[in-house]
């Protein structure tokens, strides 16, 4: 990332290098392969999953305003340059140039990249990391597994096993393993392990529509333990999406306080928990990492959505939360433009952080390079033992 404009404040050298130094991006998905119409762009730039309405655009956004100020000038173009003038350049240059120039720009040194959505049109991890001329691991999404397991499992109790088998499998060549249960559904209902007759019963009548979408509860805390007792065999963390995201979400799911009777009962086994996205529960998410020792979070791209509007979330979060517990992730997903803006926007949201801590003198330099360099790599690598 160029050093010239990605910082907005003057900081000792030590905090610029700190917080210009590669990154872990703990928390990305694959982007498109394929050339792009402006309709399809524009449905990546935002997370309504709609069209903007009729004689408006999802450029009249703080994310769409980035990707004119920010992204262009990587692809040859002024800043600023007009949306038309954008995505005929972006065609130009074609998908795959222009994913290796912005997530190349983006300064990422290892890509850890959720491979439980999307399909065949999206980069794999290995792809991922090729373009952006970095080491790539995969997530295992949890929910995805357990699908493939539905459509395959002969009966209620095979289910059972298959179920630990393919997770386990699946494991062993991930980094970590990742779920949406809390986010879509949930996890202010009972915590506790369902007992095996009651997974059962449930899962026999799974195996009746595998395709359709997990809901069923006591299959739902079936899979988040299983998942949870092969995390700790594989020794991975386990991620849970909540806060800000699809609108498909739980509208009470998305709160990370209703976790806390699972976060208590996952305590003691040892797995680390991450909270992935946060907003706007940041601040609840950097409580429940101030007092649960296993207990990780991220704003991921809320601070692409909110671009200059980051520097007030960035804030937020380090009021409380512990800075060996904050990892950087870009959440980006679909155009690697939202991976160049979930780094930049980290690093400058965190400059004005930073600063603000020096000017006061409430930290040395010394303690501000120490800070970003956990919160953008160290912190990650010793998390999923990179």
């Amino acid at each position: 990332m160029r050093s010239d404009d990605a910082l907005p404040v003057e900081l000792p050298d030590m905090v610029r290098e700190a917080l210009l130094a590669p990154l872990v991006d703990h928390h990305c998905h694959g982007v498109r392969r394929d050339d792009l119409t402006r309709g399809g762009f524009e449905m990546l730039l935002t997370q309504a999953g709609t069209p903007a309405p009729p004689g408006t655009t999802h450029f009249d956004t703080p994310a769409g305003a980035a990707v004119r100020r920010w992204c262009a000038p990587v692809l040859d173009l002024d800043p600023h340059a007009p949306p038309a003038v954008y995505l005929a350049r972006r065609a130009e240059l074609g998908a795959a140039e222009v994913n290796r120039r912005l997530l190349g720009e983006a300064g990422i040194v290892t890509f850890l990249v959720d491979g439980g959505s999307g399909g065949p049109e999206l980069l794999s991890a290995a792809e991922m990391g090729h373009a952006g001329g970095a080491a790539a691991e995969e997530i295992i999404m949890i929910e995805q597994v357990e699908r493939e397991v539905a459509r395959t499992a002969a009966s209620g109790v095979s289910y059972i096993s298959d179920l630990t088998q393919h997770l386990a499998g699946r494991a062993a060549q991930a980094a970590g393993l990742t779920s949406a249960v809390a986010y879509r559904h949930g996890l202010g209902r009972d915590p506790a392990r369902p007992s095996r007759g009651s997974v059962i019963a449930a899962a026999t009548r799974r195996l009746a529509e595998p395709a359709e979408r997990l809901t069923d509860p006591v299959l739902l805390r079936h899979l988040l333990w299983t998942a949870v007792d092969v995390a700790r065999e594989r020794n991975r963390p386990l991620r849970f999406h909540v806060g800000y995201g699809d609108p498909d979400l739980d509208p009470h799911g998305g709160d990370p306080a209703l976790m806390v009777g699972f976060l208590r009962a996952v305590q003691p086994i040892g797995v680390p928990v991450v909270l992935l996205h946060c907003y706007p529960f940041h601040r609840q998410a950097a409580y429940l990492a101030g007092v649960f020792p296993h207990v990780y979070v991220d704003v991921g791209l809320a601070l692409s959505c909110t671009a200059v509007g980051s520097a007030a979330i960035m804030g937020e979060l380090l009021e409380l939360v512990p800075f060996h517990k904050q990892l950087f992730g870009s959440g980006s997903h679909g155009v690697a433009e939202s991976c160049l803006l979930g780094a930049l926007y980290h690093r400058r949201s965190l400059a004005r952080a930073l600063a603000l801590r020096l000017a006061a003198d409430e930290w040395s330099a010394q303690d501000a390079a120490r800070v970003a360099h956990m919160i953008g790599s160290g912190n990650a690598r010793r998390v999923y033992r990179l």
